[in-house]
């Protein structure tokens, strides 16, 4: 069985921003549990379809399987639930850990999360200087959510 385990923060600064080239991505939902959420993405012209068990927290499982670039982008016109995410994905190295940093565009304009994937649930690793508050455990900031409430729709206040 496939298992993610995966934490996300906030950002401080944009100090991240001169170490990375972004890569542009689109995804959207075809289903958007729980118990799963199946999920459509095209970055770099390589389509993938990704079927993740819809908990919060940092583990799920995952399965993730290439699919036609062209039949990924009829599904995104025609099947999915709620509007397209769209991003530009970043990945930098941060002694000797991969983060990936998610500048959402569109709808969740003015979004910037951070993710590192890790081994284990209690894998330690280094904080880089420019991240901030974990959001791991609060549903908003996942994909899946962000589909369907987008950030230009919370309250300021929250």
């Amino acid at each position: 069985m496939a298992k993610e385990i995966e934490r996300k923060f906030l950002l401080k600064n944009d100090l991240w921003q001169g170490l990375v080239t972004p890569k542009h991505s689109i995804q959207g939902y075809l289903a958007s549990g729980p118990p799963v959420s199946v999920r459509l993405r095209i970055m770099d012209g390589e389509a993938r379809l990704n079927i993740k068990q819809s908990v919060v927290g940092m583990s799920r499982d995952e399965y993730e399987y290439p699919i036609p670039t062209e039949d990924a982008q009829e599904m995104l016109n025609k099947l999915c639930v709620g509007p397209i995410v769209e991003k530009k994905r970043h990945h930098i190295e941060f002694e000797g850990f991969l983060w990936e940093v998610d500048e959402f565009l569109g709808d969740n304009q003015g979004l910037v999360v951070t993710e590192i994937v890790l081994e284990s649930t209690d894998q330690a690793f280094p904080r880089p200087p420019w991240i901030e508050k974990e959001v791991t455990n609060e549903i908003r900031y996942y994909n899946s959510q962000l589909s369907k409430h987008p950030y230009c729709t919370w309250d300021p206040d929250e």
